[in-house]
């Protein structure tokens, strides 16, 4: 998603190089290890837990605005090990990202629980998915024939819009995909006393635009529907937690 598939993490004398994105975004992957991209890791807790303490120790990351983790889903031991040795250094918070349906809820809860226990403050909750939203333009459209079988009618229609409608290709089509009638994130926040930081649609633009390792703030097939959505999230985060977002910080 960031673009340096194939790149590898160089040593200095103060430990591991970062492998940078741009002058100011540098990232340490276990997949920077890997010679083969589609090889399993199949490590046990201990391994896993060695691993994120040299990521965290050993690696010359300079002076820092901010440390991301990107831990994965759940309540496992590798979010009691981030706990455990950023304890000292003060841990600003954890954002949690969900999918509006109750299955992914019910897991989502328990992080929650998770990061009161242990001390975590949750500077929000992203809905993530939150409905289709793309330009009408993009969408194609398919007419069901009498053998079952779908006919493209995309030219058809577009043409049809085109000649006595023009105005409405200018619009963004919403439509849900997972179930969020009961009240996704946003109600899960409310129950549970922590910010909702807003809602990210899915977005094929968006998803292209991470597949390629681009920006989707510097794409401008983005910036219909998913980058305002996560501009407002960010800003919202860091006004919480009173960060100045001018300069670029």
């Amino acid at each position: 998603m960031l673009g340096l598939e194939g790149r590898e993490i160089r040593r200095s004398n103060c430990g591991w190089i970062p492998v940078y994105v741009e002058s100011n975004l540098g990232v340490i992957s276990i997949g920077f290890t890997i010679p083969n991209p589609d090889e399993a890791v199949i490590w046990r807790g201990p391994r896993k837990t060695g691993l994120i303490k040299q990521f965290l120790r050993d690696v010359d990351w300079g002076e820092l605005d901010f440390l991301v983790v990107d831990a994965p889903p759940g309540t496992s031991d590798e979010h009691i090990s981030i706990v455990q040795f950023l304890q000292a250094t003060g841990i600003d918070g954890a954002v949690i990202v969900t999918t509006p349906q109750q299955v992914s809820l019910i897991d989502v809860r328990k992080e929650v629980s998770f990061c009161k226990k242990v001390g975590v403050e949750v500077l929000g909750v992203v809905e993530n998915m939150s409905g289709l939203s793309q330009p009408l333009s993009e969408f194609k459209f398919t007419r069901m024939t009498e053998t079952g079988e779908q006919k493209d009618m995309t030219e058809w229609a577009m043409s049809y819009i085109r000649e006595f409608a023009p105005e409405i290709l200018n619009l963004i089509a919403c439509t849900e995909v997972f179930d969020a009638s009961g009240g996704g994130a946003a109600k899960m926040c409310n129950d549970m006393g922590v910010p909702f930081l807003g809602k990210v649609p899915l977005d094929p633009q968006l998803r292209k635009a991470a597949e390629d390792g681009r920006s989707c703030f510097s794409d401008d097939k983005c910036r219909r529907a998913s980058a305002p959505a996560l501009k407002m999230i960010i800003e919202k985060m860091l006004a919480q937690k009173n960060i100045s977002t001018e300069n670029g910080a």
